[in-house]
C-alpha cells in the first residue's frame, strides 16, 4: 500500500499538499508518495483497486470489538492489505484491494473504493493498546 502514488499530508481529516494547499481526491497531481509525507500526519486516497471498509464505533471502552466489525474482519481475512484504528479509536479502517463501486455507507460499516481520502492513524490493530 505504502507502494502507491496516493498519499498526502493531511490537516485533521483534511487532505493537504506538502505546502497545506488543499488536495483533492480527483486529482492526482496533487499526491506524492508515501516516503514524501511519512514524517507528518498523513492520509491516502482511495481508487485504482485500493478501497477501504471504514468501521464506526466498533470498539467498545474494553477493546472489544462490535460483531458487525468482526463480520468484515472475517470475510476479508487475509486479505486485507491494512488495518488500524481510525484517528477516534472507536473505528477501524480495512485497506484491501477491491472493485471501484459507489459508497457503500452504513450506520457503522461502510466501503469506499474511489474518489474518497482516507486519514490513516498508523495505529495497528494488532499493535493497539487495549
Amino acid at each position: 500500500m505504502t507502494s502507491l502514488p496516493r498519499w498526502t499530508a493531511r490537516d485533521g481529516k483534511r487532505p493537504t499538499q506538502r505546502d497545506g494547499r488543499p488536495a483533492s481526491s480527483t486529482d492526482a497531481s496533487t499526491w506524492v508518495t508515501f516516503d514524501r509525507v511519512a514524517d507528518r500526519p498523513h492520509g491516502v486516497m482511495l481508487g485504482d483497486g485500493l478501497a477501504c471498509w471504514d468501521l464506526d464505533g466498533v470498539i467498545d471502552c474494553d477493546g472489544q470489538l462490535h460483531p458487525d466489525a468482526a463480520e468484515v474482519l472475517r470475510q476479508v481475512g487475509t486479505r486485507s492489505l491494512w488495518v488500524e484504528r481510525s484517528m477516534s479509536g472507536q473505528g477501524l479502517h480495512v485497506f484491501v484491494h477491491g472493485p471501484e463501486l459507489p459508497a457503500q455507507v452504513g450506520k457503522r460499516v461502510s466501503y469506499y473504493s474511489r474518489e474518497r481520502f482516507i486519514a490513516v492513524s498508523g495505529e495497528s490493530l494488532t499493535t493497539c493498546a487495549r
